[in-house]
């Protein structure tokens, strides 16, 4: 991996002068804010819709936040790793706020939507950063401490985010879903500016923006995404907006590629997908966020239509695996100090594959606490499985490297999540169909089940569709233990601290 000078060994230290304690408080409530904010306006949009009007669009208040955040990870880690982790934070956190305000401060659907890519914007910043600055503080034997921390944060405000959402929504009002993170974000902020101090580093005169690169990669990542978000939902996949914005972004990406082949400081420079380990852990992780997708979006359908639960109880299906995840990523330490980072992710990701693939050998229509064991079980797995691969990539690089390192791998995750929720939704759709004989989507299905005239060959058609979805899960989980069977090396290259 090479040497690194005496400035990057002082970079690597950027807490030492304050109070590091304060930073990780601070770091939590970051990650709170973005991980509450991807979800907490879902069970408000009957509220919103009919203060604001707009049902059309509505489904932009979700697309519009994560195109924002997911095109932006790559340009915040590589800014991070020019500038310093604190401007950026500092950047994102304002952004994040003015956002949140403007958002409760909208007048009509198009300008929350607009004010929600303004949050989404800082977001980028607040997730990308925070995980960076994780690996910062800490020497690789104590990292696993902050990123479990982290990881349990990040659980449970995203599963907690719907039901807080209800709650403003129904005994306080709507905007105060955003209002709320002005006092969370301001502490966070606060401590920020107070207690992290990085070393001065020596300005360079190479340390320039590739602003063509970022606005390359932002508009691609745009076009994209948002050809993957709405494709099948507000028009057909084979439409001509749809292949359209496919065929641009497939031009776009060859934009990208000459654009940051000429770039002096790319945003995404190509040692990013050069190096085995770093190509084969975003591949990895960019396999989790698409096999993740099968429990987060499918099963709450799965639990109140096939299993007749009230929607309490099937978010507490879902939720047990925010109990496991963080437990197992805490105690993967004693395992990857054992046999390694590669094959303790291997012992994960291949025991989720097996969990995975023993969801459609459920009972019809079975007990709640069948899904809810597996999903127990399932969170072991990932935790075994996430954290490993993320703290043995950040321990391969310098400080100089690291925000663009964490940034790609977040930015895989994310891209994945969506590539999964794109692809799983057909999936389930097709098999929907199939079996009704090609009446309705599953949406259309589920609320007709919630209006008490569905039959019960309606359930078991959805029972079959969301099987489907975890066999083409146990899949992804697959494709992950190969990549890192066949293209991560046995031991990681770390560097001596």
């Amino acid at each position: 991996m090479g040497s690194t000078s005496s400035a990057e060994r002082e970079a690597a230290r950027p807490a030492a002068a304050g109070r590091r304690g304060a930073v990780v408080a601070a770091l939590m409530l970051s990650m709170a804010l973005a991980a509450l904010d991807a979800t907490i306006v879902s069970t408000a949009v009957p509220q919103i819709v009919g203060d604001l009007g707009g049902f059309s669009v509505f489904s932009w208040l979700f697309s519009g936040y994560l195109l924002a955040v997911t095109v932006t990870l790559p340009v915040y880690g590589k800014l991070s790793d020019t500038f310093g982790r604190k401007p950026v934070l500092i950047a994102g956190s304002v952004l994040f706020l003015l956002g949140s305000l403007l958002c409760a401060l909208a007048w009509n659907m198009g300008a929350l939507i607009a004010f929600r890519v303004v949050q989404g914007l800082g977001g980028g910043a607040l997730q990308g950063t925070v995980q960076t600055l994780a690996a910062d503080l800490y020497p690789l034997k104590d990292r696993p401490k902050i990123q479990s921390k982290l990881s349990t944060v990040w659980a449970v405000s995203a599963v907690a985010g719907p039901g807080l959402g209800g709650v403003l929504a129904a005994y306080a009002d709507w905007r105060w879903i955003f209002l709320i993170n002005l006092p969370i974000g301001a502490l966070a902020l606060w401590l920020i500016v107070r207690h992290l101090h990085e070393p001065e580093r020596e300005a360079t005169a190479h340390a320039r923006v590739d602003w063509a690169g970022a606005l390359a990669v932002f508009v691609c990542g745009g076009v994209l995404l948002t050809a993957l978000v709405q494709g099948g939902v507000a028009w057909p996949w084979l439409s001509a907006p749809s292949l359209a914005l496919f065929g641009a972004g497939l031009a776009l990406v060859a934009v990208v590629v000459l654009v940051e082949r000429r770039a002096a400081e790319p945003i995404i420079p190509g040692w990013v997908w050069r190096r085995r380990t770093i190509a084969a852990v975003n591949l990895a992780l960019g396999a989790l966020g698409l096999l993740m997708v099968a429990p987060s979006v499918f099963l709450p359908t799965y639990a109140q239509s096939v299993l007749g639960l009230a929607p309490v109880a099937a978010g507490f299906v879902l939720s047990v695996w925010t109990l496991s995840w963080p437990v197992s990523a805490a105690l993967s330490q004693h395992v990857y100090r054992r046999i390694g980072f590669r094959n303790t992710a291997m012992l994960g990701i291949g025991t989720a594959s097996l969990i995975l693939f023993a969801f459609p050998f459920l009972p019809h229509p079975g007990q709640a606490w069948q899904p809810a064991l597996l999903m127990l079980l399932l969170g072991a797995a990932l935790g075994l499985f996430q954290l490993p691969l993320i703290v043995g990539v950040q321990s391969t690089v310098g400080w100089a490297e690291r925000g663009t390192t964490t940034a790609s791998v977040l930015f895989c995750r994310q891209t994945g999540q969506t590539i999964g929720a794109a692809l799983f939704g057909a999936v389930a759709n097709g098999v929907l169909a199939a079996r009704l004989g090609g009446a309705g989507d599953l949406d259309s299905v589920t609320r007709a089940l919630d209006s008490g005239s569905a039959p019960e060959a309606t359930r078991r058609a959805i029972a079959d569709a969301v099987h489907a979805v975890y066999l083409g899960a146990a899949c992804a989980a697959a494709l992950a233990f190969l990549v890192l069977l066949f293209l991560a090396p046995r031991k990681f290259p770390v560097l001596k601290e």
